[in-house]
């Protein structure tokens, strides 16, 4: 699996530690002061990155929705973030060491998110089949990460090859159900694994629209080297997606598990511990006498048993003693050595 380099020269790849992301939503209401509050505890709890929306009421729904949904227009418009504040949020984000990144829905929105460096371009999973959109967010050359809810394996490889072909390969893709909140009988986390088979050139992550931290500690130990939950500082408060958002404590907790885990994976390759290595010797069996044998014995299969510590001739090669001949008595569950043997 190739790694990708984000802009902030932080590397996502299957041997770099788990990069975490807060998605805000709008759980910050509009309100600037609660987002910079909001940053400042996905830093304060371990995260890596926090990712805004950078929807507008022109960029998001059309004018025939809001035709039919008058009232739809004003909660858009009161939850949104224009570009004066989402450059304030960046300028806190790099205060308080934490990357920002945001979803686009148009291409000046795009050209915004590039303009103030953002680390990523989060593509939202509603425009994994915005060819044209992907194209333009390609041709940035921006690291992109992309999400994949309701869309088919056909429809994620295709916006794969349409980024791609704009020369751009700096792409971590999630896997994602979009349910809000999902359950976790329908989090499919096993679509880690088959993303990675699938995009074995890509790293593979897994946006987390779960309550709880179940399926975040299984997406890393299927090897998902992003994760992104839902944040908020009350979940509580009624909002969109509010109620399935992660607080700060439980947050930290997520992040502490998944960390742990990641830590517990080790490698493909079987290696000995030091520890191991000091518990052989105590703990595997030599060969010993099951009963008195005299001097002259020569020792049966009958005459052999096997028990701690580990010192002496391993079990596995009782076939080279028996029939040898012993040079002294051997008590019963006495160690049967090679310097007491005949050659």
């Amino acid at each position: 699996m190739a790694d990708i380099k984000l802009d902030s020269g932080r590397i996502i790849g299957s041997n770099h530690r788990p990069y975490f992301a807060a998605e805000m939503n709008s759980s910050h209401n509009g309100n600037m002061e609660t987002a910079k509050k909001m940053i400042d505890a996905a830093a304060d709890c371990g995260c890596d990155a926090v990712k805004f929306q950078s929807w507008s009421a022109e960029s998001l729904y059309s004018a025939d929705y809001y035709k039919q949904n008058p009232i739809a227009k004003r909660m858009v418009e009161k939850f949104a973030l224009n570009e004066n504040m989402l450059e304030e949020l960046a300028d806190h984000c790099q205060r308080r060491n934490i990357s920002f990144s945001s979803t686009p829905y148009s291409r000046s929105e795009v050209d915004f998110l590039v303009k103030v460096k953002a680390d990523y371009i989060k593509v939202a999973s509603m425009d994994l089949n915005n060819l044209p959109f992907l194209n333009y967010i390609g041709e940035k050359r921006i690291p992109i990460v992309l999400s994949t809810g309701m869309g088919t394996i056909e429809e994620i490889h295709q916006a794969v090859k349409v980024i791609e072909q704009t020369g751009n390969r700096k792409i971590c893709i999630l896997h994602c159900v979009s349910e809000y909140p999902v359950s976790i009988e329908n989090a499919n986390v096993n679509n880690i694994q088959m993303l990675r088979k699938e995009f074995p050139e890509y790293p593979i992550g897994y946006s987390d629209h779960t309550i709880g931290s179940e399926a975040a500690h299984a997406a890393i130990a299927l090897g998902a080297v992003m994760l992104e939950k839902h944040f908020t500082l009350d979940n509580s408060k009624i909002g969109w997606d509010n109620q399935m958002a992660c607080e700060p404590a439980a947050m930290k907790r997520i992040i502490e598990g998944c960390l742990g885990v990641y830590s517990s994976l080790g490698a493909f390759e079987r290696i000995l511990s030091s520890g191991e290595l000091e518990q052989k010797e105590k703990m595997r069996r030599s060969i010993v006498a099951n009963k008195e044998l005299f001097k002259g014995h020569a020792i049966t299969i009958a005459d052999i048993d096997a028990k701690r510590p580990g010192e002496g001739i391993p079990p596995e090669a009782y076939e080279k003693i028996i029939g040898k001949r012993i040079k002294k008595e051997i008590g019963k569950d006495e160690l049967i050595r090679e310097d007491v043997l005949y050659d």
